[in-house]
């Protein structure tokens, strides 16, 4: 049994949820039909939705990987950029983490925003490429001193002895920083997604969900959308 003191009552996990249904609120309206040709824009006009409705970190999603026994790997990242169109999808990590070890070997993913408030989701699909040394090393420097500190202190992921021995690690990669703030992470690299599909999920409390898909088979290739059922 599960007790909840915040008032949301006792009992199972399952009954629990029951009491809680998904979507049971107020939710914005989208019409498919007022849709532009590309994924892009519409993808930009429902972030910006998200940051007016003040989503906490709608830039953040969840990216997919496929590991090397074939098993999925996710972990939220941060969106860097989308081009236009929405063919292309940015994102940033080291190129000796498991995610970049990953894609280095299956070089595709899929990036899910979900922002609840809203109750929209948007599912992206494609391959992945890696930008040249110098745009990653370029990005890098737009980081925050902590944020390059913390990739400069080590591997990605790696194993530590305590968050105290994390610390003084941190510490020595911001006095490397204030000494040289040239310093760029080795393994620092920047992806892009190149989307062949997207998908536009937007809920609704009487369960009449809209779904408006976009594909493209191939970078030269044009968009075509088109709804799918709930």
């Amino acid at each position: 049994m599960v007790q909840h003191p915040d008032g949301l009552g006792t009992g199972t996990v399952a009954g629990v949820l029951r009491e809680r249904p998904p979507m049971d609120r107020e939710l914005p309206a989208f019409d498919p039909a007022g849709a532009p040709a590309a994924p892009g824009p519409l993808f930009v006009d429902w972030l910006l939705g998200a940051l007016a409705a003040r989503v906490p970190d709608p830039q953040v999603g969840t990216v997919s990987t496929v590991d090397a026994d074939g098993l999925p790997d996710a972990r939220m990242l941060v969106l860097r950029d989308v081009d236009a169109e929405g063919a292309g999808w940015l994102f940033a990590a080291d190129a000796d983490s498991p995610k970049g070890r990953q894609l280095a070997a299956r070089p595709a993913a899929a990036w899910t925003f979900y922002w609840p408030q809203l109750g929209r989701q948007v599912r992206i699909r494609g391959r992945v490429e890696t930008a040249a040394p110098e745009v990653c090393a370029a990005e890098f420097l737009t980081r925050s001193p902590a944020a390059r500190a913390a990739a400069l202190s080590g591997p990605q992921s790696a194993p530590i002895d305590s968050l105290a021995g994390y610390d003084a690690e941190l510490a020595a990669a911001l006095a490397r920083l204030a000494e040289d703030p040239s310093l760029v992470a080795p393994g620092h690299t920047v992806y892009t997604l190149r989307a062949t599909a997207v998908e536009f999920w937007q809920g609704d409390r009487a369960r009449r969900h809209v779904r408006l898909r976009y594909d493209r088979p191939g970078p030269d290739a044009g968009w075509t959308a088109a709804l799918l059922r709930p």
